[in-house]
């Protein structure tokens, strides 16, 4: 269908979308669909009487379009954008790795979450969800078939490089299930060695909650000071005044108060808390209904917790942010995450030392399966490659360090020698080729302008093809670039500026580095609920959550994720406002109005 016919809604009989879409300026109706799924926003959020009062102020001849031109604008640009989609995924030469999820709403339905993960014609990494389709039963099989019949419908069923899943019996069942399938009609690379990839997230998540069932007690403490702090504005003030008494307390810190289910908020509502420790444990010389203050030795529990949380808080942080991390600082945040329980297990408090003895077993065996993966990207980081391993590796054990060494080197040469092959090898040719039939005169009388040095580009590449090494002994025989001139250093930027020198090796570079540690990133905020549709979600139907929820990815990436803002008050701020208003107080105070004064 193309984006000119037209496109047909349920809502009280069969509305076209062209005929009743020209009875209301179109431009307002893309704004208002655009506001709906850049923000989030139930369809009916354009009928709520005080949004239609304050349009109305602002233009009284407004005529804001009805919830079902809304849904069917969402539709147009769903069916616009997906071919763009289509055709970029067809024309990247990389493959593209996959994370899969199970969603529920409160009325029991199933959604399967299907997201690409892909370095684009620009070399930016992309995350944009192909779909979130209604599945039932969520089976192992069943999940299979729809899978399958997804990627066929996205034409990537021979592009598929890594799938990411959570652990469960039904996702076991789904990637041997799939990886089978792909396997026997050869779409995977090795066999599909690199296909499985466990999320990190549950891992991260076991930790976080063993470490904090450690300090429970304090936590609720922690938790009552900081609500009885933020009650009202005189204990605010007689805070203020403890601050000031104790002194040495940078009060420009924020005091958090952790949202419910959020581990990551617990962290930073303690991390908040030890800063103003001494104000607390002198709190209730000012005020005497303060009781919550946790003793000395839970105050020094709370200390190592904090410390120890610290990396996994990083993560956290790191692969939540608006741009998504490539895979190559995946490795170094997962070692010192390591290192932190190693370190641990020599603790004077046997509570930590027996926890992180405990929680080293279940990350080994997380890093046994997946360590290789997060290898291989950090070895295409030009700063690191293998003698950062070799730190890293022999950091927690040397005597194991060479063995791991040469199975990494081994596998990365492994996979390598599927993209410099014969058959891959002409594919990227012939996209070279493509692009550079399809490039206007000018931009190429332009390009070669600039290429002055091709001849000896190709000279040089000559030379190394004569000494028998290939792309990959070339990259890893150059010096590493040095952190300290590089530590802010784009590194797909790094191989689009290297892509000639190293065609094949760039192609394997896109895949590792765009390869997701977690299913979704909202996975590393540690949160302890299960992913469910909120209320206003529940009330649309499945083929309305599948466009509104795609539509809203590939548009905008979720830049304006349902991640709440923090909406603590900054204590800064807070102490400010107390001082302003005890000045207006006072310049106030000489002033006497008489009756009928206005």
């Amino acid at each position: 269908m193309s984006n000119e016919q037209v496109f047909q809604v349920t809502s009280q009989g069969k509305l076209e979308f062209d005929n009743e879409v020209d009875q209301w300026e179109s431009k307002f109706v893309d704004i208002c669909a655009s506001m709906i799924l850049e923000h989030d926003l139930p369809f009916r959020f354009f009928e709520n009487a005080g949004v239609r009062k304050y349009t109305e102020f602002l233009n009284p001849d407004a005529d804001i379009p009805p919830r079902n031109v809304i849904e069917a604008y969402v539709l147009h640009l769903y069916t616009k954008e997906k071919p763009k989609l289509k055709q970029e995924l067809a024309t990247i030469p990389n493959r593209i790795s996959l994370t899969f999820d199970l969603w529920e709403s409160c009325t029991t339905e199933t959604y399967i979450c299907l997201t690409a993960h892909f370095v684009d014609a620009n070399w930016k990494l992309n995350s944009k969800v192909l779909n979130f389709h209604l599945v039932y039963p969520p089976t192992g099989g069943e999940m299979c078939e729809r899978v399958v019949e997804l990627l066929n419908d996205w034409g990537i069923d021979k592009k598929i490089f890594s799938l990411t899943l959570d652990d469960s019996f039904e996702n076991d069942i789904l990637q041997e299930q799939l990886k089978t399938q792909l396997a026997l009609q050869n779409r995977l690379l090795c066999d599909g060695e690199f296909f499985h990839v466990h999320s990190f997230a549950r891992v991260l998540s076991l930790i976080v909650e063993e470490a904090l069932k450690l300090i429970s007690h304090a936590v609720v403490n922690i938790r009552e000071s900081v609500m009885f702090v933020r009650h009202s504005e005189s204990r605010r003030e007689k805070f203020k005044e403890c601050v000031e008494k104790v002194g040495g307390v940078e009060s420009s810190v924020r005091l958090h108060l952790d949202k419910c289910n959020s581990l990551n908020s617990i962290y930073l509502m303690l991390a908040s808390a030890l800063k103003y420790r001494r104000v607390f444990e002198s709190l209730h010389l000012y005020d005497d209904d303060y009781e919550f203050c946790p003793s000395t030795e839970e105050w020094k529990r709370v200390e190592k917790i904090c410390a120890f949380l610290l990396p996994f808080w990083e993560t956290a942080n790191m692969i939540n942010g608006t741009t998504h991390p490539t895979s190559n600082l995946y490795f170094l945040q997962v070692w010192k995450i390591q290192c932190v329980l190693v370190e641990s297990l020599g603790d004077e408090d046997k509570d930590i030392e027996g926890m992180a003895k405990r929680m080293l077993n279940k990350f080994e065996k997380y890093w046994e399966e997946y360590s290789f993966v997060l290898a291989l990207g950090a070895i295409l980081d030009p700063r690191m490659k293998f003698s950062t391993l070799a730190y890293c590796y022999s950091k927690l054990d040397a005597s194991t360090c060479e063995r791991k060494l040469q199975e990494v080197k081994k596998k990365l040469y492994m996979l390598f020698d599927k993209y410099s092959s014969k058959s891959t090898s002409s594919g990227v040719q012939r996209n070279i080729e493509d692009q550079s039939s399809s490039m206007p005169l000018k931009k190429k009388l332009k390009s070669l302008s600039h290429d002055l040095f091709d001849e000896l580009k190709v000279h040089h590449q000559q030379l190394v093809t004569k000494t028998g090494k290939s792309q990959l002994d070339v990259y890893l025989d150059e010096s590493n670039l040095d952190f300290r001139c590089y530590a802010d250093m784009d590194v797909l930027q790094w191989w689009k500026n290297n892509n000639s020198r190293f065609p094949y090796l760039s192609i394997l570079a896109r895949d590792l580095l765009s390869v997701p540690i977690a299913i979704v990133t909202s996975d590393l905020e540690f949160c302890m609920g299960s992913r469910v549709f909120n209320k206003y979600k529940d009330r649309v139907l499945p083929k309305n959550v599948e466009t509104r929820i795609c539509t809203r990815s590939w548009l905008y990436n979720f830049d304006n994720d349902e991640r709440e803002e923090d909406d603590d008050d900054d204590f800064e701020e807070t102490m400010n406002e107390i001082d302003n208003d005890e000045k207006m107080e006072q310049a106030t105070n000489g002033f006497e109005f008489e009756d009928g004064d206005d």
